[in-house]
């Protein structure tokens, strides 16, 4: 970074945003877009991606346009932005057309830092002709992976912003997103034509989430149970794939004491948006959601993120988990998974309607999904391998401090596969299971199943047992499910060799749902300050004056200072606004706003 650039980018960090120093990559692509260069960032979520743009936006001259599809988040993050003293807007069809015309002046005469927009209100021609008439410092386009039709959240819209590159060639433009592996990087590269821009690839590593993944049994018992012995008072979301589902679950975590909240396309706007600025808003709330819910969301204080249903693709699953913990302090990605879920999404895609080629991309997904999820190793060096990263064993997820066993399981896929065969490939999980345990049930005798060679050749094994090799038989490509034919068991190409002895197939052993331990506080790549008694209680104290400021002035309380900074606080005592100046996370703007307040507040603690 030039001595120059570096020294006000640096003093922004420290005066502004209350930052002593940049993180990873971004001094380079601040530098680098603040200098005029395009660029492709991809950072994980809370690796500090809006300061690559809003930084080079100030150093600027100029509106900084930011291109975002969050228009019911744009109010906050226009609001934070305002905590700190940077003059930012909104232009979206949330705003009447005098304060349309309001802010459209501002722009025009550069009375405005950074401006967000729509990207179905960036592309009309009264809103270009805006930004052609006024002086743009950058173009940031956030979530940049909505712009691929191989993603899992695309936006036909995004496709058109290329037109950005068209009508202002000599205007910097940086992209960026937290989730892409290589084909959708260079899908993004390609479609917005950033092929020149230089590219920031951070690491994928969360090492403050640890990931688990348990047997499905009773999902919401399971959910209920995960909830109050490692997150209770939390605040958490939990993920479902259908609407119904949402409810249901949100109405069954209250019926059990906690605070939770529905959240899917399908109910009424405005209950929806209040349910969203309850959950922003508020502590210890469980948002229940549909994947409608989520992207862009800052609250830094998600301790959990849950999977009740298996998600599509390790991309959406990563996008989800990465909500948890953006503060850097512990948190856990925990999902419930088991044969239903396979069978249920492997029926979505044959049932989609979609071309051949695209159902196979949906496929591949999946089966890495699923890998992911049968995986006897460590799940975040997979998860990383996914994004093109190698690591070692993490230390932090279920498979490193509880390693799964592994053993030959070339036989009972066999029994498996015979029994599926010997049916005529006409029952479905649950009847294939019964044969091969020798259960002589009245449906089973109907058939004459009961005096097939292969009847109770599986009896040694329990029906979750089962389940558990039929699951991973799918997931392997062994098994299909015909869901035309009542979801009957079918077996593919593939099962041939496995069958006539010629492959061995190695398995996941089915092991007992048992309680995880409580994650530990401190882990290599990050650690949350301990505090003593007498620190909580002031930590307690400025959590209170936290939510009576926040309530006053309508923002969410983490906009106001995210928990590690009143932590920080708490331990150090500042006694004086220089010392709670050196504090991480407390700006020039925040310290003349809250600094005589919590001044006052330790003094009176004290």
């Amino acid at each position: 970074m030039s001595s120059e650039l570096s020294a006000r980018a640096l003093h922004l960090l420290q005066t502004v945003f209350g930052y002593p120093a940049f993180r990873g990559q971004q001094a380079d692509i601040v530098e680098h877009v603040g200098s005029g260069g395009d660029a492709l960032v991809l950072m994980p979520t809370g690796g500090g991606k809006s300061l690559c743009y809003q930084i080079p936006a100030l150093l600027r001259d100029g509106v900084g346009v930011v291109v975002s599809p969050l228009i019911a988040l744009m109010q906050d993050q226009v609001d934070a932005l305002a905590e700190v003293g940077v003059r930012a807007a909104f232009l979206n069809s949330t705003q009447t057309f005098e304060e349309s015309m309001r802010i459209e002046r501002l722009v025009r005469t550069g009375e405005i830092d950074l401006v967000y927009v729509a990207p179905e209100r960036l592309l009309t021609p009264r809103c270009l002709e805006l930004f052609e008439a006024s002086r743009i410092a950058l173009f940031a386009i956030d979530e940049a992976h909505c712009v691929s039709q191989w993603g899992h959240d695309f936006r036909p819209e995004y496709i058109r912003l290329s037109i950005l590159h068209e009508r202002f060639p000599d205007v910097p433009r940086i992209a960026l997103t937290a989730t892409a592996d290589q084909q959708t990087r260079a899908e993004i590269a390609m479609r917005l034509q950033l092929e020149d821009a230089r590219q920031f690839v951070s690491s994928f590593d969360r090492p403050n989430i640890r990931y688990l993944v348990v047997e499905k049994t009773n999902g919401r018992k399971q959910l209920i149970d995960f909830i109050t012995s490692e997150h209770a008072g939390d605040c958490g979301i939990v993920y479902c794939l259908s609407r119904k589902k949402v409810e249901e679950t949100a109405e069954f975590l209250c019926e059990h004491g906690i605070r939770a909240l529905p959240y899917h396309a399908g109910m009424e706007h405005p209950v929806r948006a209040a349910n969203q600025a309850r959950f922003l808003r508020e502590e210890n709330i469980v948002m229940v959601a549909t994947i409608a819910f989520g992207m862009g969301i800052d609250k830094p204080d998600v301790r959990f993120v849950a999977h009740l249903d298996l998600p599509k693709s390790i991309e959406g699953y990563y996008q989800e988990t990465g909500r948890a913990g953006r503060d850097g302090l512990p948190a856990t990605a925990w999902m419930a998974y088991g044969l239903q879920d396979v069978v249920l999404q492997r029926r979505m895609i044959d049932e989609s309607e979609a071309d051949e080629n695209f159902k196979r991309v949906l496929s591949t997904k999946l089966d890495a999904m699923l890998g992911l999820c049968e995986t006897l190793h460590c799940r975040r060096t997979r998860l990383l391998s996914y994004f093109g990263e190698t690591s070692g064993p993490c230390g932090n997820c279920d498979t490193c401090l509880l390693p799964p066993v592994s053993f030959d399981g070339t036989v009972p896929v066999q029994k498996l596969l015979s029994t599926i065969y010997r049916v005529d490939q006409r029952f479905a999980a649950g009847h294939v299971i019964d044969v091969l345990r020798g259960v002589e049930g009245e449906r089973i005798k109907q058939w004459h199943h009961d005096s097939l060679s292969v009847f109770g050749i599986g009896a040694d094994r329990s029906e979750q047992e089962w389940r558990a090799i039929l699951r991973q038989a799918i997931a392997l490509g062994l098994v299909t499910v015909d869901h035309e034919q009542f979801s009957s068991l079918k077996l593919t190409e593939a099962a041939r060799p496995v069958l006539k002895g010629g492959q061995k197939v190695q398995l996941r052993q089915y092991q007992k749902p048992v309680k995880q331990k409580k994650p530990s506080s401190t882990r290599s790549g990050f650690a949350e300050i301990e505090l003593s008694s007498a620190e909580q209680a002031l930590f307690d104290k400025l959590r209170w004056w936290r939510v009576e400021t926040a309530r006053a002035h309508n923002v969410p309380a983490y906009v106001v200072f995210q928990d590690a900074t009143l932590r920080e606080i708490a331990k150090a005592r500042p006694a004086s606004l220089d010392d709670l100046r050196f504090v991480s996370g407390v700006g020039e703007k925040k310290l003349a706003s809250y600094g005589d307040e919590i001044i006052a507040l330790i003094a009176d603690f004290a």
